[in-house]
């Protein structure tokens, strides 16, 4: 009775083998079961780890220092491509978050705490653009705000009460001649780090 069990065993690792053999040529599966290549594998891999660039706050391409708020955004360009306004490492609007739209996107950040409190789109087809509301956005800081024209690509960060220009304003005009897409040049992207608001 011993040896029959004994040569069932057998006979059942024998056939586990074999199928594994068959699967794995089959689906050319391929082993290396060393255990040197197992702890060599293992250093290779922590090895790449400590070599990939570290990641910041929304993607931008160094740390921002204390007391200072990381954000990227960018316009967008036709219905190609949606703007995108992230601070902080949160997307405060998206076309995923469909709080985008045509026209002027605004995200209203207090300045102290980074938090949200309103995102909104103005749609320029209607002129909401008046001359009022240029001078209110030069007031933020913004230089090309009163040559803005249709369908330029614009991104601006600015704050209430800033004494000179914004540092974080890009502009590219709509031309013919020189746009990227049919009737719309192309997207703008900005980076950097706000300093918090202090008093």
């Amino acid at each position: 009775m011993r040896v029959a069990g004994a040569a069932k065993l057998v006979v059942a690792v024998a056939v586990f083998l074999l199928t594994f053999y068959v699967i794995s040529q089959v689906f050319e599966i391929k082993m290396d079961a060393s255990l040197g290549n197992l702890f060599a594998r293992s250093a290779l891999d922590s090895a790449i780890r400590s070599t990939k660039p570290p990641r910041y706050k929304c993607g931008i391409s160094k740390a921002c220092p204390e007391k200072h708020f990381a954000f990227k955004m960018s316009s967008g360009a036709a219905n190609v491509v949606g703007p995108k306004i992230c601070l902080e490492d949160s997307v405060l609007m998206s076309g995923v978050k469909n709080n985008v739209g045509r026209g002027i996107n605004v995200a209203l950040v207090n300045g102290k705490t980074g938090e949200v409190i309103d995102t909104k789109y103005f749609d320029m087809w209607g002129g909401v653009l008046t001359d009022e509301a240029r001078r209110l956005i030069a007031e933020l800081g913004s230089t090309s705000i009163t040559s803005l024209g249709f369908r330029d690509n614009w991104v601006f960060c600015g704050g209430k009460g800033i004494k000179t220009k914004s540092p974080f304003e890009q502009h590219i005009k709509n031309n013919k001649d020189t746009n990227k897409y049919e009737g719309w040049p192309e997207v703008v992207e900005m980076e950097g780090c706000i300093p918090q608001k202090q008093d």
